[in-house]
């Protein structure tokens, strides 16, 4: 039987063949069911008269491609935000970080409606920074604000508030129909040149990530001992919070608000790898992404032919988990 110490290496070594293959079946599945040579073909021999050739490259690539970085970034951003806080249940859309960025966004449609696809990623980077200044900030002035369901239900109220206010101003500037993309999280509607222009901001987030796992990992164990292992929590809090605003802000400019991924993989992560946060982060967001592919696919067929929004799917597994934690770990108890 291996050591949990060995399962990290067996993850990571493994993730490029399944990562691959749901790759592979996202581009197959579907409404409309493509033969695996015709994908290949479509890889090696593109033919661009080809219908089947067009709908690989120009539609179900780029969303299998997505789906993976989506999740990746979000699991990551669950991840540090769990070690970090010592808060089992924090995530970005558990906190509100989520809907800070579709409201800033939503705005910018508003108030700047020619506005560039970097604009909407620094916009929507901006707008997780507010929520989490908003959601911390309140939380500091409450008693015992920063327990785990209490700052759980602090950013649900705040989150649910700014996605109000978003739907409000979209409803009122007659913007809905535009906007529905960052409510829906419509994976099917993601913009390739938008993916090539965040790769950049992303490799800086997760770069961050990586970078403070090593600290996150000893912050975990509490304040008063990382203080006293001499380690600068306010530093490494800083630097932690700055890669979930930018992994969290890229997600929503991508994709729009997606639930739970960010709150799920990390506990299931940790569960396999240890408390070893070197290891936590890389292997939740391999984990992140090979989920959220995968419930894209399933997503195709729960309603088959309609699709239903990836929401709904990762809802579904969330909310229940969600429960799970509160029942079983308690109001009052860290991570």
């Amino acid at each position: 039987m291996r050591s949990k110490a060995s399962l990290p290496v067996v993850i990571l070594m493994a993730s490029p063949v399944v990562m691959i293959l749901v790759i592979v079946l996202s581009v197959m599945l579907g409404a409309k069911h493509i033969p695996a040579m015709t994908v290949w073909d479509s890889f090696f021999h593109f033919d661009g008269s080809n219908v089947d050739h067009q709908i690989i490259f120009h539609s179900r690539l780029p969303r299998a491609v997505g789906a993976l970085l989506i999740g990746a970034f979000l699991a990551v951003s669950g991840a540090v935000m769990q070690g970090m806080t010592r808060n089992y249940l924090a995530s970005p859309s558990i906190m509100g970080v989520s809907d800070g960025s579709v409201l800033a966004v939503t705005l910018c449609m508003i108030g700047l409606p020619g506005l560039s696809s970097m604009g909407v990623i620094g916009y929507s980077m901006l707008g997780s920074a507010t929520a989490v200044c908003i959601v911390f900030g309140a939380a500091a002035l409450l008693p015992d604000g920063l327990s785990p369901v209490k700052l759980a239900i602090l950013g649900t109220l705040i989150g649910t508030f700014m996605s109000s206010l978003a739907a409000a101003a979209a409803s009122y500037f007659q913007l809905s129909q535009q906007v529905s993309f960052w409510y829906n999280a419509r994976l099917h509607q993601l913009d390739p040149h938008l993916i090539k222009l965040s790769i950049p901001f992303a490799v800086l987030g997760l770069s961050i990530a990586f970078s403070v796992s090593k600290s996150v990992t000893v912050l975990s164990l509490g304040e008063e001992v990382a203080a006293g292992l001499g380690q600068r929590t306010l530093w490494v809090k800083g630097m932690a919070t700055l890669s979930v605003i930018i992994l969290t802000g890229i997600s929503v400019a991508l994709a729009g608000n997606i639930g739970f991924v960010g709150l799920i993989i990390p506990h299931i992560t940790r569960y396999l790898v240890g408390v070893d946060y070197r290891w936590i982060v890389p292997c939740s967001g391999v984990l992140g992404g090979i989920f959220l592919t995968a419930c894209d696919v399933v997503s195709r067929f729960a309603n088959y032919p309609f699709e239903t929004p990836i929401g709904v799917i990762t809802a579904i597994i969330g909310v229940p988990y969600f429960l799970y934690l509160i029942r079983s770990k308690g109001a009052g108890k860290h991570a």
